[in-house]
Formats: structure tokens, C-alpha cells, sequence
């Protein structure tokens, strides 16, 4: 991807799967699906990671090792979901859950967009209005640009500093920094816990369902969630686990889960129906933290905009104060 990920990465991953998806539903095999893919693209950058994969599996290896020397172009939680669909068999299906996680984000990114068009329209609109008097008063033109991109690119700069800082593409320090600051916004801390729980189970029925070691599967559904915090937790496990404790009691102590997550997990693992319990989890946390996600959407532009007509009032008022003021020198007041 680019520098910054935008509405059209995440739909551009999104028809990737959906291809891959289709052509293995309906018997392709993976390198014939690939090849396919490889000379038509849903990206033309996706060329060639596309063709670094099919010179790996040519020479033997798995899909899920070349993903590995792929490096950044798939994230933690896509390698995850494949490498269970490639050892359980079921490709497909993983591919399906990726292209419906890659179309939601897609939704969201542009509805965030849309809500945010009229309140930076509003921006720059006020911005060059409020700097035009002054301007025509026997203002500069070196003074005009100061009073416009001078207040602009700040905010430019600003907005696509929050953007780079915010992705996942980060080491992992990084990424818990990012992780600790936005834990103290209201709002934003519930909706990336739940969103994370939603991608660990997602992950972690993959893996379990493939057969992988409980232990070695909770890491990887840790790392796919995309949270640093829950990576090093689930990491801290292994010497309880060696113990002979199971996840189910080394989670009723464990502060990042929440009780809800623990109660279902703990009954699935007593029932011997964790994949169905699995998923319910994923169900339940990926409609609640996208419905927190969209209202965030919807809230956040609209704060923006208030903030924006707060500040434009602001900058009217003192104007006309002083105006008022100059008029009352000329007068003697």
C-alpha cells in the first residue's frame, strides 16, 4: 500500500479476496487462482507481491511462508485467517471472512469521508473569507498567503501525520503508543478493544478449527488482532499453560478481557463447542464495534464542524471589535 491507506486500498483488498474467494469456490487451485490474478489485478501494485508469491510456491513452498517473505503487504490478521484456511483446508471460506472485513472497512472509510467534506469545505471557505479584508485594507500578499496556507498546512500536516500514525504498518513500540494514547479518548478506547476481540476470535476459530496447538493459536489470534497490548498478554501465558492451566482460567484473571468474552469462553471450553462459541464472540464484537465505529463516523465530523463555527465566530467577533475600536480612536472615544 501507499503511504497513506485510504477508502480504495481497503476496497482494492476487498475485490482481492472476493477474486480468490470465487475462483477457489468453484475448484481453481491457488496458483492457478493467482496467475489469474496476477495478470489482472484489482491494483496494479498488487502485481507484484502477486508474482513474488507464485515464484514461492513454485519452489515448494506453502502459501502461508510465502505470505511471510511477502513482508508488510498483507497484515498480521490476513496471514492469520490464511494460514488456518490453508492447513483446515478451507481457503475459501477464509477468503470470503477477509473480503466481508476489507468491504466493512471500505463502507466506513468512505462514510467518514463523506461526513467530512462539508466541514473542510467550511474550513478553507472561512479560512480565505475571514483573511480577504484585511487583505483589501492595505494588507500583502506575503500577509494574505500567511493568513491562509498558513493556517492550512499546519492542519495538512497534522491530519496526515494522525493518519501514517494510526496504521498498522508500525513496529510494535509504536504501535502500542498508539494504542496507550487513544486508549484515553471516550469512544475510541471500547470501540478498538471490541474490534480487536472481534479479529482475535475470528482468528482463533480459524486456527483452532486447523488444527493448530492452543497455545500456538492464541499467539497468532493475538498478533492478527491487531492490538499490542493483547499480544503481550497472551505471550505472558505460556509458563501457566505449561502448567497445566487452560486459557478459559488464566483469562478469568486476566483484566483485558472482558466478562462477557470470559463467561463464553470458558463455557465453550467446558461444552466442547468453542468454534461455535468463537464465533458468536467475533458476531457479537464485530457488530458492536462497528456500530461504535459508526457513530464515530458520524460524531467526530460533526465536532469538527462545531469546532470550526466556534472558531469562526471567534475570528467575526474580533473583527468587528476591532473594527469598533479603530472607529472609536478615529472619533476621539
Amino acid at each position: 500500500m501507499g503511504l497513506l491507506v485510504t477508502p480504495r486500498n481497503f476496497a482494492q483488498r476487498a475485490e482481492l479476496y472476493h477474486q480468490l474467494a470465487q475462483l477457489t469456490s468453484a475448484g481453481f487451485g491457488l496458483v492457478q487462482a493467482l496467475q489469474r490474478l496476477e495478470r489482472a489485478p484489482p491494483s496494479r501494485a498488487f502485481r507484484k507481491p502477486l508474482r513474488l508469491l507464485l515464484d514461492r510456491l513454485e519452489t515448494g513452498e506453502t502459501f502461508s511462508e510465502a505470505l511471510d517473505a511477502a513482508g508488510s503487504w498483507m497484515p498480521a490478521f490476513d496471514i492469520a485467517l490464511v494460514r488456518a484456511g490453508e492447513q483446515s483446508g478451507r481457503l475459501d471460506a477464509s477468503f470470503k471472512l477477509l473480503y466481508e472485513y476489507y468491504l466493512n472497512r471500505t463502507q466506513i472509510a468512505r462514510r467518514v469521508i463523506s461526513e467530512l467534506a462539508y466541514p473542510v469545505f467550511l474550513l478553507h471557505f472561512a479560512v480565505f473569507i475571514l483573511a480577504t479584508p484585511r487583505f483589501f485594507r492595505g494588507g500583502t500578499v506575503t500577509g494574505y498567503i500567511l493568513d491562509t496556507f498558513g493556517i492550512l498546512i499546519p492542519i495538512y500536516i497534522l491530519a496526515v501525520l494522525i493518519l501514517y500514525a494510526g496504521q498498522a504498518r508500525h513496529g510494535e513500540k509504536w504501535r502500542a503508543l498508539v494504542e496507550k494514547v487513544t486508549s484515553l479518548i471516550p469512544g475510541v478506547r471500547t470501540t478498538r478493544r471490541e474490534l480487536a476481540l472481534a479479529r482475535l476470535a475470528a482468528a482463533l476459530e480459524a486456527l483452532i478449527n486447523a488444527g493448530f496447538p492452543i497455545y500456538k493459536g492464541w499467539v497468532l489470534a493475538a498478533a492478527a488482532s491487531g492490538s499490542p497490548a493483547l499480544e503481550r498478554t497472551v505471550r505472558s501465558w505460556k509458563p501457566r499453560l505449561d502448567a497445566g492451566q487452560t486459557p478459559a482460567e488464566i483469562l478469568q484473571t486476566c483484566r483485558l478481557f472482558p466478562e462477557l468474552f470470559v463467561n463464553l469462553y470458558s463455557s465453550g471450553e467446558i461444552s466442547g463447542k468453542l468454534d461455535e462459541t468463537l464465533r458468536q464472540l467475533r458476531n457479537i464484537y464485530q457488530e458492536e464495534g462497528t456500530r461504535k465505529l459508526h457513530m464515530l463516523a458520524q460524531w467526530i465530523p460533526r465536532l469538527i464542524y462545531i469546532g470550526i463555527v466556534l472558531w469562526v465566530a471567534a475570528r467575526i467577533v474580533s473583527f468587528w471589535l476591532g473594527y469598533f475600536g479603530q472607529m472609536g480612536n478615529a472619533l476621539g472615544f
